[in-house]
């Protein structure tokens, strides 16, 4: 039985009291409120303090008294405070000022789905090139599903760049179901799924009533809380269980120190030899050239490269040094997280964290070594031919495409062939039925 001081102690404790007052914290004492993301307080020496009473959007926030700060009302205001007014009035040089805008919409409801199926388990990465680790997460996956006899998904990452994702999804999507062809099947290639939050909106609404992840040890704290701050709100699950397929040391050897990281490191330097350590032993040697040859190419090897942009994990100080220098991760860039998928633009940089927002207005932390700088673009701007000057918009599925298509091609008709859908650019529908049956007997 608990003593009357512990339970006095907890029910006092900064976190009971955020957890009142409907605030979630970010594991390093801040507390944001829920409804909308807004930072509200810190935990300072054992209490929690309050803050932005007086807040001014793109402004200095106003000097607050000490009282203030120990009222939780985000309301109120000390009326015997006695404020300079150039510092109300203060503003901040413009490139700071995104990191005092926090998010100011909260995320929608789930739709109401019938639960008909139990557990779904599911892994979600990079996969970038495909390794010997990769396919103990899958064994993991795959003996998981057995165990609560149920199913299981795995989902590989859209993302392309020529340092730390050289290979396009479809290659490496086909190279996975080469290397692992007992989990050929389970391999989904879709490229509506770019992260994890789209793999669970997926479960939830084909019926899934439980839902486990499978990562690697060091992720496994980011899945958990990433997954359960969002449930009720983008998707419903009854349970989020987030699983470890194993420990990870990049130092080790075998499958515990193979990573994608050493592979490409391997590509980089041309050594073969390291690169067919991380393989699968059974798959032939041709295979493991043209895949080794594959990344070269798509890596587009450059020798003013650092090891840090290519394998962090492997150059962590200089990523630090770079970073704490801010030659990269500004405030107001994009980056994506390489382990979830998510992208979005930092509104504060902590010590060697991110924390960020996306354009549905999700906050997410991210540690300096799993992102990366992105361009990634907008609805908007995937439905237009041009995506940036120079660059034509050759996004499959999307709007612009066909427009940049359509305007390439000499007496085109422009219509959208989709059933039900409207013309791209006002095309009569008189002239759609004329194209559709130009050539029908």
């Amino acid at each position: 039985m608990k003593s009357f001081h512990q339970f006095i102690h907890e029910a006092t404790s900064p976190s009971e009291q955020a957890r009142r007052l409907g605030f979630r914290g970010d594991g390093h004492g801040d507390w944001y409120d829920k409804r909308n993301n807004e930072f509200v307080a810190k935990t300072v020496g054992g209490k929690l303090k309050f803050y932005n009473k007086r807040e001014r959007i793109g402004q200095q926030d106003p000097i607050q008294t000490a009282h203030e700060k120990d009222v939780p009302s985000p309301s109120y205001n000390d009326s015997n405070s006695q404020l300079p007014q150039q510092k109300q009035s203060q503003k901040l040089p413009p490139e700071q000022e995104l990191s005092v805008q926090e998010p100011q919409q909260s995320v929608a409801t789930p739709s109401l789905v019938p639960k008909t199926k139990g557990t779904l388990t599911v892994a979600f990465g990079q996969f970038n090139p495909p390794t010997l680790g990769h396919q103990q997460l899958m064994d993991v996956a795959a003996q998981s599903a057995d165990e609560t006899e149920g199913e299981y998904q795995i989902y590989p990452s859209r993302s392309q760049d020529s340092k730390k994702n050289p290979l396009d999804p479809d290659t490496k999507i086909s190279y996975m179901r080469q290397m692992f062809p007992v989990h050929g099947e389970r391999i989904v290639n879709d490229n509506s799924i770019v992260s994890i939050f789209d793999v669970l909106k997926r479960a939830h609404n084909d019926g899934y009533t439980n839902i486990r992840i499978v990562s690697g040890s060091d992720r496994v704290k980011e899945f958990e809380k990433l997954s359960n701050n969002y449930n009720g709100q983008l998707y419903q699950f009854d349970t989020i269980e987030v699983l470890s397929s194993g420990d990870r040391d990049p130092d080790a050897k075998g499958v515990e120190g193979m990573s994608a990281s050493r592979m490409r490191l391997a590509a980089s330097e041309g050594d073969l030899r390291k690169f067919r350590e991380g393989l699968p032993a059974d798959m032939p040697r041709k295979s493991s050239q043209e895949l080794f040859n594959s990344v070269r190419v798509s890596m587009g090897i450059n020798e003013n490269w650092n090891l840090w942009e290519i394998a962090p994990k492997f150059d962590y100080q200089s990523l630090r040094d770079n970073y704490v220098s801010e030659k990269i991760f500004k405030i107001g860039q994009l980056v994506e997280n390489t382990n979830t998928g998510l992208v979005g633009k930092i509104i504060r940089r902590g010590t060697n964290y991110l924390i960020c927002v996306t354009e549905s207005n999700m906050m997410f932390k991210s540690w300096i070594k799993d992102v990366m700088e992105t361009k990634k673009y907008t609805e908007v701007s995937m439905n237009s031919t041009i995506r940036e000057p120079g660059k034509p918009n050759t996004l499959t599925g999307t709007s612009g495409y066909y427009n940049y298509v359509n305007d390439m091609t000499p007496e085109a008709p422009e219509t959208n062939l989709q059933y039900g859908a409207k013309p791209y650019r006002g095309y009569k529908i008189s002239n759609i039925r004329e194209f559709i049956n130009k050539y029908r007997k």
